[in-house]
């Protein structure tokens, strides 16, 4: 067992979430360099190898690092999408245009230098059908709560299936933010993930397809039993969350095990999100592990192992900070990790150090 009073010190040691500094100021070179802690942009713009433009790290940045924070330069209401069809590109490229006339040129400039992709066939039935404003909404807009937006800056972050940052959308300021989720090196590229990450390879590809591009992050480039143990290891993982639904519970009411069977089937849900907890580790899918943390830290606290449960419900915590400390999933972890470290006080108080 862990000491108590060491794990109470360590909670109020939270992720450092590092803002840009405005008064550094920004390389005057293309080079990367180390000027300060973090400059006013904690990232550049450079070429990348088969990628076109990409977004590289100008110094080491620490996960939880706020890499960029973007309000949407255009919006639009979602289109209507009838099922089993595709996107509406008529009605798209038609709301589009018509936000992008009412936008400053310097504005429109930006948002027609984002790369498009178009499918075979699709130019040739002609501007009355689409443009390439629609394109270029297709290929980089974002969800942006209620709307759906366009965000030149985010746009410029590369795909990855092992991507080391990750975002969210914050209702409150009415910005996308992305923030490292695990240590980026000085000139490593950012990368983030514009699919879900727990598909097969094939799958995975058969969905970027509409971004125009054929990924080869490292992850893709598995090739044979390496290629078939990742593929494996990612619905794994889909299928151990799906299970784990049934047995954590969406609030913070812990349902305790009482007769032997409720009690084996906790502890196999125990021992089902430890395993899977090793899993996204190997696949290095940082953008899952606080909901992992969660499933962990509820999981334990049902067969009452209050030690486990508390460790994990401040790791699930300290995740959520990264990603909006002033979110209700944020709000939540605390306070189950509030809950559960009382529950270790009243064991420990009974059984002694």
């Amino acid at each position: 067992m862990i000491s108590f009073t060491l794990f109470l010190m360590s909670l109020s040691t939270l992720p450092s979430i590092h803002a840009s500094q405005q008064s550094c100021k920004p390389p005057s070179s293309l080079e990367l360099q180390n000027i300060c802690p973090f400059p006013p942009e904690p990232y550049i713009v450079l070429p990348s190898k088969g990628k076109g433009l990409g977004v590289f790290a100008r110094t080491n940045l620490p996960a939880g690092t706020i890499i960029l924070r973007e309000t949407p330069i255009l919006t639009i209401p979602p289109p209507i999408i009838k099922k089993g069809a595709g996107y509406p590109m008529p009605a798209i490229s038609s709301a589009v245009r018509a936000e992008f006339r009412n936008l400053p040129s310097s504005s429109q400039s930006e948002i027609l230098t984002l790369h498009h992709h178009a499918f075979p066939g699709e130019p040739e039935k002609g501007e009355g059908w689409t443009d390439i404003l629609g394109y270029i909404f297709r290929t980089n807009a974002y969800n942006t709560g209620t709307n759906i937006g366009l965000f030149p800056r985010i746009a410029r972050i590369n795909h990855s299936c092992r991507p080391n940052a990750a975002y969210t959308w914050n209702a409150r300021s009415g910005q996308r933010i992305v923030y490292a989720s695990r240590a980026i090196e000085a000139g490593e590229e950012i990368s983030d993930s514009y699919i879900s990450l727990l598909l097969p390879r094939a799958e995975r590809r058969k969905r970027l397809a509409r971004y125009g591009f054929e990924c080869t992050c490292e992850a893709c480039s598995l090739a044979g039993k390496k290629l078939k143990e990742s593929d494996d290891r990612r619905m794994e993982i889909a299928s151990a969350f799906k299970m784990l639904e049934d047995s954590v519970q969406s609030n913070l009411t812990v349902a305790f095990s009482t007769s032997s069977s409720q009690m084996k089937e906790a502890r196999l849900a125990a021992n089902q999100s430890m395993h899977l907890l090793s899993l996204l580790e190997r696949e290095q899918l940082a953008d899952y592990y606080a909901k992992a943390y969660r499933a962990v830290a509820v999981s334990h606290a049902r067969v009452q192992d209050w030690e486990m449960a508390s460790v994990w419900a401040n790791k699930g915590f300290e995740r959520r900070v990264m990603e909006d400390p002033g979110s209700s999933w944020t709000v939540e972890m605390a306070e189950m990790t509030r809950s559960f470290i009382e529950e270790w006080k009243k064991e420990l108080g009974q059984g002694g150090d």
